[in-house]
């Protein structure tokens, strides 16, 4: 058999290979994350990062395949500082680095503004945390939310407060961002409706330490019960000088207050003191719960602190939409992530026109045994 003849008859299952190889490539994705990775909200920051990652790590360990080709996911984190500028750079960035999804961010006064370059860009943006309401009502299609928002959570505590714990009169304090505002502008509203005295409304920021004189003019109006929109970075400082004040009454508050971190930040004041909702279930009463919650523990040393679990599952879900698109790129997969039906640890995940959970579950918290506990009575 001579050299052309060869040739010929080893061609075509030469070609035939080439095309194999070249629909069946690995291709890599970049996904996006950005939060307060540093600083008083560093540890919530870090705790979505972890569920982002941890979600990574699986997906990428599964060989998953979108269209002809196995995809392999890269984690890009940007530090937003829990900063509204910084949030604008580090969206930007991760634009600019070619992420074809973003979960984050965590504050909402950083979600806001950092969603328009995300929306503009054609990225869609899963926040597993941002509650203002205000977030999703943009209007933006690429704009998702994976939590309650403030109304349904500011409106839950007041109930709360009213019902269960017979509350008459109460305090309010906000931070002044995007978030507290927001929260205590529900809450107060439901309070008043629900006929319970508005004592008066007091403000600080993100980053006061020192609410003496604050405390010290609320104790005067003998509220039953002190009610902060805030994050937990402020809100365990807070306690602890209302336990030095002698103000004895209930700190109420919405996810900002949610976190484990605040009974060491509080010194233990807040031990029966503090009730906080939280998006969500409680993670140990959900079906694989306890399984997450060791993974989690195994990979990363530490656990579960809020908002992860719902990190984790955004992160799924943009791969799932990915799936059923047959496409990694935003503008073939996005109009599926907008109708998708997906059960998840969470359970069913379905985003109404706004982009929000529809049907978000809200879990009252409290702290025993310092822990936050369900409240299950």
């Amino acid at each position: 058999m001579n050299t052309t003849m060869l040739a010929r008859l080893l061609f075509p299952a030469v070609s035939a290979l080439v095309m194999v190889t070249a629909h069946a490539a690995e291709i890599t994705v970049k996904i996006g994350h950005a939060g307060p990775l540093t600083g008083g909200q560093g540890n919530s920051g870090k705790d979505n990062e972890r569920g982002v990652r941890l979600a990574v790590d699986e997906l990428n360990a599964s060989g998953l395949k979108v269209g002809d080709n196995t995809v392999r996911f890269e984690l890009l984190s940007e530090d937003d500082q829990a900063d509204p500028k910084q949030g604008v750079a580090a969206a930007q960035k991760l634009i600019d680095s070619g992420v074809k999804a973003v979960i984050g961010h965590y504050n909402s006064g950083v979600s806001i503004p950092a969603s328009k370059l995300y929306n503009d860009a054609g990225i869609p943006m899963i926040t597993g945390a941002s509650s203002n309401p205000k977030l999703t009502q943009q209007g933006y299609p690429h704009v998702f939310r994976l939590a309650a928002n403030d109304n349904v959570m500011g409106a839950m505590m007041a109930r709360f407060g009213a019902g269960f714990l017979g509350m008459k009169k109460v305090a309010v304090i906000d931070d002044r961002t995007s978030y507290g505002a927001g929260v205590a502008d529900v809450f107060i509203n439901k309070a008043n409706e629900l006929k319970v005295q508005v004592l008066g409304r007091e403000f600080t920021t993100d980053k006061s330490s020192d609410f003496s004189s604050i405390l010290t003019k609320i104790k005067a109006m003998n509220p039953d019960a002190v009610f902060f929109g805030g994050y937990y970075s402020q809100g365990g400082l807070m306690a602890r000088q209302m336990k030095q004040l002698g103000l004895n009454v209930p700190l109420l508050g919405g996810d900002g207050l949610c976190s484990k971190e605040i009974v060491t930040l509080s010194a233990g004041a807040v031990e029966g003191k503090l009730y906080c909702a939280q998006g969500g279930t409680s993670l140990d009463t959900l079906t694989g719960g306890p399984e997450f919650r060791a993974r989690f523990k195994k990979s990363f040393g530490a656990d579960v602190d809020v908002y992860a679990p719902a990190f984790y599952v955004a992160t799924r879900l943009v791969a799932e939409a990915m799936k059923q698109a047959g496409s990694v790129e935003p503008a073939k997969f996005v109009p599926v992530l907008s109708r998708i039906r997906y059960q998840s640890l969470l359970g069913e995940v379905k985003f109404d026109r706004a982009g929000d959970w529809e049907g978000a579950p809200i879990t009252v918290y409290e702290v025993t045994g310092g822990k936050l506990e369900p409240i299950r009575r």
